[in-house]
């Protein structure tokens, strides 16, 4: 868990080198630890759901935020220590914004307690049904305060195959089925069920 940080871009330095990664969100560049700014990745222990299945998606945001970087060093920007002692820093590979990236490929959620930076990115992402946004997941910072996935009944969201045909809002008793079934149904909305196109499945149900 994280904490509020005071924000001091006047204090902004830089730390380069190889770097290791710790898990989605968390490097460590010259024995420094340094957590990625705006961005909460799954955690290492933390399984989502795709088509009926856990898989172990804090270990793949681990390895794609490893194969994106691969063994070139990174550049990032530090602007304080959390209380762990971490420091947080917006960290590039080259020109690639790594907090960004992740976000966009859909293996980090957009922190919105501590930055809206990267919400169009995590919107892009939903969109596109990638990463952990393929299925069902529970977001971080709910699973670290010990919040699982609740198994499906065969007449909720499991009896509803996103791909059968003609699925609309009223097949759905509550919002939350019809955003799960939406986010399982992939790009594009076959289904219909985002209107106007805001990521937002059948919000009159709301």
């Amino acid at each position: 868990m994280l904490v509020a940080l005071l924000w001091h871009p006047a204090q902004a330095a830089e730390i380069a080198g190889v770097a290791t990664v710790i898990d989605g969100d968390t490097l460590e560049v010259r024995g420094e630890r340094i957590r990625l700014h705006g961005i909460d990745a799954p955690e290492s222990a933390q399984t989502c759901q795709a088509e009926g299945k856990a898989w172990r998606c804090g270990q793949q945001a681990s390895f794609a935020l490893a194969d994106r970087i691969g063994r070139l060093p990174v550049r990032c920007e530090t602007f304080q220590q959390d209380r762990y002692g971490r420091i947080i820093a917006i960290c590039r590979r080259g020109r690639v914004d790594l907090n960004n990236w992740m976000v966009r490929m859909g293996w980090a959620l957009a922190y919105r307690r501590y930055s809206t930076d990267y919400i169009a990115a995590e919107n892009e992402a939903q969109q596109a049904g990638l990463g952990i946004w393929q299925g069902r997941f529970v977001p971080p910072w709910d699973w670290r305060r010990g919040k699982r996935l609740a198994v499906s009944s065969p007449t909720s969201l499991d009896a509803l195959s996103p791909s059968e045909p003609d699925r609309d809002c009223k097949d759905f008793q509550t919002w939350l089925e019809a955003q799960e079934f939406f986010n399982a149904a992939g790009p594009g909305d076959p289904h219909r069920l985002d209107g106007d196109h805001d990521g937002v499945a059948c919000e009159g149900l709301r």
